[in-house]
């Protein structure tokens, strides 16, 4: 396992000024992973903390382990420690030339295979559980964009392991929203978004209630596709995904 230079912080609280730790990872398919963690302030032991997967957007894939941070992770974390919520967040990043899950641009549809890059990240998730106390019935999932489409992936793959999940104009294939509808989701979209359009949400949260589930949807009046900084910096909408518990028995890890 590579690692780079440690900078311990709480989730929330980035001590001194200190960015998430960069990091790499290799999974066992030989995929490399690069990747920021933070990790709670003080970890009290027998206590068990969430841990957040972090999805970034197409504008931030690089390779320079950085460019992950520019939205949502400083809000998120700074909500976890206005919550009183200590946790594990992951925030990888995804390679200039790749898509954490292929999409038809023509259509804005997920494409079947390609997903090799979200397995990795996946089982990097796997062995963080292993290796620290995470709380596994309060694995959450977020994403915006090409990262809210990589939050759909996942919840239609791995939907025994998420306990609750906030995409942010993404889209899915509603075909499978029966695989999850019992998972709690609560998506965001700007309805005048004119480069993923607002449609590729509505027709996911149209999929799950037609499964019988009870998604919840924000539709920004009037915004385009910046609906992730409005999002992130609403602590009811972190709050509501903190108090969310896998209600199952989870045994995927």
């Amino acid at each position: 396992m590579k690692t780079a230079m440690i900078l311990l912080a709480g989730c929330g609280g980035l001590a001194l000024g200190a960015e998430p730790a960069a990091k790499e990872w290799q999974a066992p398919s030989g995929t490399t992973v690069r990747y920021r963690w933070s990790e709670p302030a003080s970890v009290e032991t027998g206590k068990t903390y969430p841990l957040v997967l972090f999805l970034h957007g197409a504008g931030e894939r690089g390779t320079d382990n950085k460019a992950q941070l520019k939205h949502g992770v400083t809000a998120i974390l700074k909500a976890a420690e206005k919550l009183g919520e200590p946790c594990f967040l992951i925030a990888p990043q995804c390679p200039p030339d790749r898509w954490w899950t292929p999409i038809d641009l023509g259509t804005m549809k997920p494409k079947d295979g390609g997903a090799d890059l979200l397995d990795a990240v996946l089982a990097l998730t796997a062995d963080a559980a292993k290796r620290h106390p995470v709380d596994t019935k309060r694995f959450y999932v977020t994403g915006l964009s090409m990262g809210g489409f990589g939050t759909w992936n996942l919840l239609a793959r791995v939907p025994e392991r998420i306990a609750a999940a906030v995409p942010i104009c993404g889209g899915g294939d509603p075909s499978k929203a029966k695989l999850f509808k019992d998972v709690p989701v609560w998506a965001f979209h700007g309805d005048a978004d004119p480069v993923v359009p607002v449609r590729t949400t509505r027709d996911m949260i149209a999929a799950l209630e037609k499964a019988g589930g009870k998604p919840k949807a924000t539709y920004y009046p009037g915004v385009q596709h910046d609906s992730w900084t409005q999002t992130y910096a609403d602590i009811e909408v972190l709050k509501w995904m903190f108090a969310q518990r896998h209600k199952g028995s989870v045994l995927a890890w």
